[in-house]
């Protein structure tokens, strides 16, 4: 074999290496980036589940003629709000819009608590079993994202992926984060 051939074979090898280098990279973030789709999906789901149930709440709520009206009027928005985040396509917005919708519902749920007449009903009862199962449902589907989109943006960081992400624009994405605040909870004052 001469020195040239053998060159040749050194930089063919070189070639190959870097090449499946470069597919192995490419690969794994679209599958990364696919899980984490597949992960928001799951999340939509769950909150549309939750938004289903609302109507129900809203039904047995509405027969106590005292109920807060505004805390109803914010329930009402933040599903209108969630709807219009699914159209957009963007996950960031469907978070927001989450978030909004998470918020009203909490204050609707400790607004009820001074109700003892709709808490004694059935359909409350009913739909707070449920409630409760769609709410734990909505953080394990969270919590499922939120390890997605860490996997992926691990790869979009680490060496030598970063620099495929980089000729690839594969871009690093937002895991589900609490609001500000929402570690309190809600207040709910009559007196106005």
């Amino acid at each position: 074999m001469t020195k040239g051939s053998k060159l040749w074979i050194i930089l063919g090898a070189i070639v190959v290496g870097v090449g499946l280098l470069v597919l192995g990279s490419y690969n794994g973030l679209v599958s990364a980036q696919e899980t984490v789709k597949n992960k928001w999906a799951d999340v939509q789901t769950q909150y549309q589940r939750r938004i289903d149930l609302i109507p129900n709440l809203m039904e047995t709520v509405k027969g106590s003629s005292e109920f807060e009206q505004e805390t109803l009027q914010a329930v009402v928005e933040a599903r209108s709000a969630w709807a219009k985040a699914g159209q957009s396509g963007s996950i960031n917005e469907q978070v927001q819009a989450a978030n909004g919708f998470d918020s009203a519902l909490s204050r609707l749920l400790v607004t009820v608590e001074a109700y003892p007449q709709l808490k004694s009903t059935e359909a409350y009862r009913d739909f707070m079993t449920q409630q409760e199962g769609t709410e734990n449902r909505v953080a394990v589907a969270r919590r499922d994202f939120n390890d997605a989109v860490r996997g992926y943006n691990t790869l979009v960081r680490r060496f030598p992926s970063n620099i495929i992400a980089g000729m690839f624009n594969f871009q690093s994405m937002e895991s589900f984060k609490a609001d500000e605040g929402a570690e309190k909870a809600p207040k709910v004052d009559f007196t106005k």
